[in-house]
């Protein structure tokens, strides 16, 4: 019995991890297709669990929101991205679950978790909002907590852990929305999703077995993690020039790459590019910096994207010549790929398939990293930790 759970945690986190890519993929595209207002309420859209299809609830939909006329086109592409989050979600209860086995206190506890985020779901559509956060805050805290108890390696206590970090998108996703596109949210959604991703991917490798049988790889283990630190503030950066919509402040074709306006020292404005905290209530849609400011955000980000591309290509290097040829040249291509894919960006004018693949292949960067720095840990025996006693 202890090795068929051990099997199914490796399919399920393996299948979690896989759809979280596509969720990632898929934010992506509806962010850059400029749809993330087109249901201004949430969960439902326009009041309705789906989105309106018919004349007459698109008439009833413009009517209840005069300020956001309804846009069949872009509707359904956020409904759906909520119905693909709220699947990932059940995929990591389920994890959760497996993973705390034979500890009924901690499964108890997930349970809960789950019971209070799905009430106050419910909550907040009744316009109960107070109620609504302190059980969700509740609701992330109790998997927290959980993850911090067990009493067992990697995998077993990110399995949790992530479920929190998923509740608390959840939150984000809807703070997406009723703050309207305000981008320090609008980063931590991106972030949110990022680190959903990298938890299950990372769980999914430690059941693989993917580490060494011993330490011999320990001396690498410090590296990668400043390499994943490096990547994941460069993500955020990402994020913000997206939500400050600051993609092609440097203007786009010849003379935005690598100069920016045509110009080596463009007109800046770092202090207001840089604030991260503006007024609630303002619709953030479309950007509210100027030029100066959101040519700011674009060059540090670019210069964020060669810190990282020196430091990475280094690590590939050197990885491949400590007999980790296959992950040094999988870091190499990816991080190749995703330089090309930002020039391309700047150059052609932000086409939507390239910026949805640029935020694709961040995330396959980050995965080649991380099977990276899983191979570098020291393998325990997953198996023996199924046989615990019941607490």
């Amino acid at each position: 019995m202890s090795s068929g759970i051990l099997k199914i945690l490796r399919w399920l986190s393996l299948l979690a991890a896989v759809f979280a890519f596509g969720l990632v993929m898929f934010g992506a595209f509806v962010r850059l297709s400029n749809a993330g207002l087109s249901c201004p309420d949430w969960p439902t859209c326009y009041g309705q669990a789906t989105w309106p299809q018919h004349a007459q609830a698109v008439a009833k939909a413009d009517a209840a929101f005069p300020d956001r006329p309804y846009e069949a086109h872009k509707a359904w592409r956020e409904q759906v991205h909520r119905f693909l989050a709220g699947t990932l979600g059940v995929l990591v209860l389920v994890l959760a679950l497996l993973a705390s086995w034979r500890k009924r206190g901690a499964q108890l506890a997930i349970l809960v978790a789950a019971v209070f985020a799905a009430v106050g779901v419910g909550l907040y559509i009744s316009g109960e909002h107070r109620w609504s956060s302190l059980l969700a805050a509740c609701a992330i805290a109790l998997p927290l907590f959980t993850a911090s108890a067990l009493r067992r390696p990697g995998a077993w206590w990110i399995s949790v852990l992530a479920l929190a970090v998923i509740i608390f998108q959840a939150m984000l996703g809807m703070w997406t929305v009723t703050l309207l596109l305000k981008p320090i949210v609008v980063m931590g959604h991106l972030l949110g999703g990022m680190t959903t991703f990298a938890l299950l991917a990372y769980a999914a490798l430690r059941f693989a077995g993917i580490a060494a049988p011993d330490d011999r790889l320990a001396d690498l283990r410090r590296l990668v993690t400043i390499g994943v630190a490096l990547l994941f503030c460069q993500i955020a950066l990402g994020g913000w020039t997206s939500a400050n919509y600051a993609a092609l402040a440097c203007g786009y074709g010849p003379g935005s790459f690598p100069q920016c306006l045509n110009q080596w020292a463009p007109p800046t404005d770092f202090h207001q590019g840089f604030v991260l905290w503006r007024g609630i209530g303002v619709n953030y849609e479309g950007g509210v910096l100027d030029m100066a400011a959101r040519s700011a955000i674009q060059l540090v980000h670019r210069f964020g994207a060669l810190v990282v591309f020196c430091y990475l290509g280094w690590l590939s290097h050197k990885l491949a010549r400590r007999g980790l040829r296959v992950f040094g040249i999988a870091v190499a291509v990816a991080l190749v790929s995703q330089v090309l894919l930002g020039i391309s960006n700047v150059y052609f004018g932000l086409p939507l398939a390239v910026a949805t693949a640029h935020n694709g292949v961040a995330a396959l960067l980050l995965f080649t990293l991380l099977a990276t720095l899983a191979r570098t840990q020291r393998r325990h025996d997953e198996s023996m930790f199924l046989s615990l006693e019941p607490r």
